[in-house]
């Protein structure tokens, strides 16, 4: 087998695409490059989902925290407390024991049969955990972003008769994502590294069908190498890493493109005629 049709045969393998069963000897480089990057797919899939939902509930959770109302700070404190305190790994195992109490039949609502089966599956349950953590990350983030707006530009706004939806839509939004978009680029490349926790604890792989850590601890048992398939996994993410950093240099250049540090000086000729 030609390493195009490895590529054909393999390349979307982890998502029940291709070849049903994985290569059993005569392990070739090609072969597993290719598995990886069809398991990386999978990692993209968690880290993308969960960061665009904890964003926003992210955003939510920090404007809870910075409340005057004890009902709306308090839950949001424990939420951010507990998820920040508790380790990513531990939290995969309790996520699914919780989620292996679920009755199998479903859960009765209203007359609806509601299913809970599929919420062991890592693609959901794992998913949940991600988004939970990674919000609760964020939302320290904003916070302290919200925290350190001046309080000039507020008293400004209140001076210009702002109400407090005008005041937050122009002033405090735009300011907190300028501020926080340094750390919160960190918290998403983080989270994507995060991801290869998934498969490697409770959440099981149906069907062999894994992310790219899976495959490399596959190729690693089978060839008793892992300085071939870990460093593959590492060149991936490193790759993965360098999209993401771009991806969000662009976003914060957007975000501070009224600041005159970031103008561009255009240099002109101006001879002088008469000294």
């Amino acid at each position: 087998m030609t390493c195009w049709e490895t590529v054909q045969a393999y390349g979307l393998r982890s998502i029940g695409l291709g070849e049903n069963l994985l290569p059993r000897s005569d392990f070739t480089l090609c072969q597993q490059v290719t598995l990886i990057g069809s398991g990386l797919i999978w990692n993209v899939y968690f880290g993308a989902v969960a960061l665009a939902f904890g964003f926003f509930v992210a955003v939510a959770v920090a404007l809870g925290k910075a409340s005057p109302r004890a009902g709306l700070r308090v839950p949001a404190d424990w939420f951010v407390f507990i998820f920040r305190g508790s380790p990513l790994f531990i939290q995969f195992f309790l996520a699914y024991e919780a989620l292996q109490l679920l009755p199998k039949s479903g859960i009765n609502l209203f007359g609806l049969t509601v299913e809970t089966a599929w919420t062991t599956r890592a693609w959901a349950g794992a998913l949940f955990v991600l988004f939970l953590n990674t919000t609760a990350y964020a939302a320290e983030i904003f916070h302290g972003a919200l925290k350190a707006i001046p309080r000039g530009d507020l008293e400004a706004a209140e001076a210009y008769g702002l109400t407090g939806w005008q005041k937050f839509r122009r002033i405090q939004w735009p300011t907190m994502l300028r501020l926080a978009w340094p750390a919160y680029t960190n918290e998403a490349i983080f989270l994507f590294h995060a991801t290869t926790l998934v498969f490697a604890n409770a959440f099981p792989a149906i069907g062999q069908m894994g992310d790219a850590l899976y495959y490399a601890n596959y190729f690693a048992d089978k060839t008793f190498n892992p300085f071939v398939p870990y460093p593959i996994v590492a060149l991936y993410f490193i790759g993965l890493t360098l999209i993401l950093t771009g991806l969000f240099a662009g976003v914060n250049r957007r975000l501070n493109r009224h600041l005159p540090s970031n103008a561009k000086s255009r240099i002109r000729l101006r001879p002088q005629l008469i000294r």
